[in-house]
């Protein structure tokens, strides 16, 4: 059983997921691949460049994955930050599931594939991490975070911000409703339910 936390910084750390990627339109897993942003990522990117310029930001964060350092990068050139890395914050590794696409698994396993579209806190990925294992790595990550500068953001993944997310819920999350690419979500569990989370269409893929 993980431990709960409870959050009491609502509003001074907030999450951004990446900008899209080709494995996020074609519907595959890219796990923790150095996929780039493509060209609707880069303007997803320079979006929530603006959006983050609102809130006066004085730390930025980031996932070493190239996705996330691109989306990143383009941010800290809006609000004029450095990006600090902290490997915790990458997305979940994929294990065997890694540059497959959701078709072929959703054919092949479709219970353990139902698992992870709803983001069971059980699931693991075949010969890769499991969700459990994420939450610990990304809630030591986000204590960090907010050890230093805040108001902060952190750019990450979509399995990241469930992660984060599930770790400050003072009950287990019944459901997961996708995260857009480049939206900006607070958290503060209550405060996402009900947040304009902004960015491009839900996908997927991390």
């Amino acid at each position: 059983m993980l431990a709960r936390v409870s959050y009491t910084g609502q509003g001074l750390v907030y999450l951004a997921r990446h900008g899209q990627t080709a494995y996020n339109h074609e519907g595959r897993f890219q796990g923790q691949m150095q996929v780039p942003l493509d060209a609707t990522g880069l303007e997803q990117a320079a979006e929530l460049a603006e959006r983050a310029a609102a809130h006066a930001f004085r730390a930025l964060w980031c996932s070493p994955l190239l996705r996330a350092r691109e989306t990143a990068d383009i941010v800290a050139a809006r609000i004029g930050l450095q990006p600090v890395e902290d490997a915790r914050l990458m997305e979940t590794d994929a294990g065997d599931w890694t540059d497959r696409s959701f078709a072929e698994i959703h054919a092949h396993a479709p219970e353990r594939f139902a698992a992870f579209v709803a983001g069971d806190s059980a699931f693991a990925f075949p010969g890769g991490e499991s969700f459990a294992e994420q939450e610990l790595r990304v809630s030591a990550a986000l204590a960090r975070v907010e050890a230093g500068m805040l108001p902060a953001l952190v750019v990450c993944h979509g399995m990241v911000i469930r992660a984060a997310l599930a770790s400050r819920s003072e009950q287990p999350l019944t459901s997961f409703v996708r995260v857009p690419n480049a939206a900006l979500v607070p958290l503060d569990p209550r405060a996402a339910e009900t947040a304009e989370l902004g960015g491009g269409e839900a996908t997927l893929s991390s």
